[in-house]
């Protein structure tokens, strides 16, 4: 019996490569949370300072001019701008995004959807700057030919937006719906219910939660894009008033002035007090979007 268990101990040299592998594990799953620390106290350092002080400023104007003077850092038309883009992309996106996932979990052929799911990863992997070559070399020209003035615009954003976030929505969407027991669709199919009856009134409702994430994490990917919305907006500091309403972005006002901005300077500050809002803004919908996957694994 003892020569058994002699012969069934692993070598010591194997223990060694084990405990190697779990303290390579662990030191990965720490060091993220330290990256995400280092992160925030980074940008804090920078910028935190300056928004306690200017806070109201800039909350309540719309002025955004840091080399005027006196220089001016409202951040309204900035937001809205951020908004507006964000608004309109999802109006055309999660339609869009859920019907695709709908199609390749329920009516596709096997050999269709497999092919279909290829060319969306595809549609993934496209580079946010190669979204911006198509936004101002086909976008512009379509919607100047459509009556815009100018083809770049918040629409123009929009749309871009929206093709760069539906990979991610038909991605998350279908796996999602076929996430569904498959005994909900035999129950609704006995019960008399058509193909499309049970995917409005179970399938959907079924897989709402699921959908809601992918829709919150589309949110965040969106307000997250920077170099797209920087080439197509227009880069124009105003409350939009219509469709084809030239805009900014807080992402694109960073990108765009933070190389001219004078580092530790009132300007370089302000700049840093844009990616704490929108570091505020990822962290909320993100949180949102745990919280719904928590809620529906406890169910």
């Amino acid at each position: 019996m003892a020569d058994t268990i002699a012969r069934r101990r692993p070598p010591a040299h194997v223990k060694y490569v084990e405990w190697a592998i779990e303290g390579l594990v662990r030191l990965c799953g720490v060091s993220a949370i330290v990256f995400i620390l280092a992160i925030f106290v980074f940008i804090g350092k920078e910028g935190l300072v300056f928004l306690a002080e200017h806070v109201g400023g800039m909350l309540t104007s719309t002025d955004w001019g840091p080399t005027n003077e006196p220089a001016m850092y409202g951040i309204l038309a900035l937001v809205a701008g951020t908004l507006w883009c964000v608004g309109l992309s999802l109006i055309l996106s999660v339609p869009m995004g859920l019907a695709a996932a709908v199609y390749l979990a329920e009516f596709a052929p096997e050999g269709r959807r497999e092919f279909l799911k290829i060319v969306v990863e595809l549609l993934a992997a496209i580079p946010s700057v190669v979204w911006g070559f198509i936004g101002v070399m086909i976008l512009n020209p379509l919607l100047q030919w459509m009556g815009a003035p100018v083809g770049l615009n918040g629409l123009n954003g929009a749309i871009v937006l929206a093709l760069m976030t539906l990979p991610l929505l038909v991605s998350l969407g279908e796996d999602s719906l076929r996430a569904v027991p498959e005994s909900y669709r035999q129950a609704a199919i006995a019960m008399g219910a058509t193909k499309w009856e049970m995917v409005w009134r179970v399938l959907l409702p079924a897989a709402r939660r699921g959908l809601l994430v992918a829709v919150l994490l589309g949110v965040g990917r969106c307000v997250g894009e920077t170099m797209a919305v920087l080439m197509v907006t227009g880069h124009s500091v105003r409350i939009p008033d219509g469709l084809y309403s030239p805009v900014r972005t807080l992402t694109a006002t960073i990108a765009a002035e933070l190389g001219e901005a004078v580092r530790g300077g009132e300007h370089y500050q302000a700049l840093f007090a844009l990616g704490i809002l929108l570091f505020f803004v990822t962290f909320l919908v993100n949180l949102a979007a745990d919280t719904v996957v928590r809620e529906r694994k406890l169910q």
